[in-house]
């Protein structure tokens, strides 16, 4: 898979900046903004908060699925 276009996230069990996230699953928070939940590829969970452009953009790719 194209690592450019997928989600780019900070593992906090490793400390590792810009983590590509895999099995990414992007949902609506309660106040309407965008977080994608997914992994690093070894079993540590990431997350990420997103604006709705790049939520959609990674939807759109097929690099994220749509929670919501």
């Amino acid at each position: 898979m194209d690592t450019s276009k997928m989600i780019k996230a900070y593992c906090l069990k490793t400390k590792e900046k810009n983590v590509p996230m895999q099995d990414a699953v992007i949902t609506r928070t309660s106040r309407g903004g965008y977080i994608a939940n997914g992994n690093d590829g070894k079993g540590n969970k990431m997350a990420a908060i997103l604006s709705e452009a790049k939520a959609l953009q990674a939807i759109k790719d097929g690099v994220a699925k749509q929670g919501y």
